[in-house]
């Protein structure tokens, strides 16, 4: 065995192998060093800069594979096919880590935004903006990904090549048969440019109220008051209308209706209920006022407006004074239409 062929068989290969793992090792130390760094200085950073981790290391890998299959004499078959392979995975490694990249941009923005003290209109308009941008960018991502990897291979080459040749006519034939999903796709493309329903809104769907809990480019997520799910299409906020109660501000008024009888003295329910709002914290001092709204033969409405600083507030609110109001309408006292010193409210 000469001196060529005894560097070629066994110095080369085993100094390919030790450069590969020693370059995954420092590449290994210097990315833990890196990841150490950034969390001294930017606090909260260690669960977002974790999903680059794993990316990170497996294109180390495939780095020091490479270099493995370049520099070891092997037949030239399983050469080519090894060389095919670790192609194939670091299309899938890089786009797996721009995938990383977008998530961990997303959590930071969302992160500072929540540290600044933006309002909570602002920071979930940030919010859906950021995180409907991720999902169109991780949709080109995954096609571009799926293209290269499929250009790898000669054969899908060369039907490419000969689809390219009728491209007019199956541009039609496919626009026609995605026309559905082009559209749902251009509807979620167009919620988040107009934001008519934000991350987190309260809103009104099949006669249903809930929050907002996910969107998504084909669907929203809407979580009731009692943990159920609606699964909403996206084109069903841009074809029909609907409620949207936190649209500008999550402040809302809501009416307590009572039915009693003409006995009941007007005044002294009026000042027991304006007492009721004064002394309840979930009433934000904006509306209380209680009115005559109908008149029937026995029996005459009263309607008690209230507000709130949200929805939830508001519903506690109502249910708290319907329960004081029928309370009091019922004890002895009201019908003694006695002059009790009524409560100053601040003006609308």
């Amino acid at each position: 065995m000469n001196a060529q062929t005894l560097i070629e068989s066994w110095i080369m290969p085993v100094a390919a192998a030790t450069l590969a793992v020693l370059l995954y090792l420092f590449g290994n130390a210097l990315l833990k060093r890196t990841l150490d760094r950034i969390r001294q200085t930017i606090a909260g950073s260690a669960p977002t800069l974790g999903l680059l981790v794993m990316p990170v290391r497996v294109l180390f890998v495939l780095i020091a594979l490479a270099g493995i299959v370049y520099y070891v004499r092997m037949p030239g078959e399983i050469k080519e096919l090894l060389t095919h392979m670790l192609s194939i995975g670091s299309i899938a490694g890089v786009s797996w880590f721009a995938l990383r990249i977008f998530a961990a941009i997303e959590a930071v923005i969302q992160q500072r935004y929540r540290d600044a003290g933006k309002s909570s209109i602002e920071a979930r308009r940030i919010t859906t903006n950021v995180s409907l941008l991720r999902k169109i960018v991780n949709v080109l991502v995954i096609i571009v990904a799926i293209a290269s990897v499929l250009m790898t291979f000669q054969t899908v080459r060369q039907i490419g090549l000969s689809i390219l040749a009728s491209a007019g006519l199956a541009g039609i034939v496919i626009g026609f048969a995605a026309q559905r999903s082009l559209q749902t796709l251009i509807a979620g493309i167009q919620i988040a440019i107009t934001q008519p329903v934000r991350l987190g809104d309260v809103v009104v769907v099949e006669n249903e109220n809930g929050r907002v809990e996910e969107i998504t480019l084909t669907y929203v997520v809407v979580r009731l008051w009692d943990q159920r799910r609606i699964i909403v299409p996206i084109t069903w906020f841009i074809d029909k209308p609907f409620e949207n109660w936190t649209r500008t501000s999550a402040e809302l008024t809501g009416a307590v209706t009572l039915r009693v009888s003409y006995a009941v003295p007007v005044e002294a329910v009026r000042r027991e209920f304006e007492r009721i709002a004064a002394k309840s914290p979930l009433w934000d001092r904006r509306v209380a006022r209680l009115e005559v709204t109908d008149a029937a033969d026995a029996t005459m409405e009263l309607r008690a407006l209230v507000s709130a600083s949200n929805s939830a507030d508001l519903w506690a609110l109502r249910c708290h004074v319907r329960e004081q109001l029928i309370s009091f309408i019922h004890s002895p006292q009201t019908l003694e239409d006695d002059d009790n010193n009524a409560v100053e409210l601040p003006v609308e």
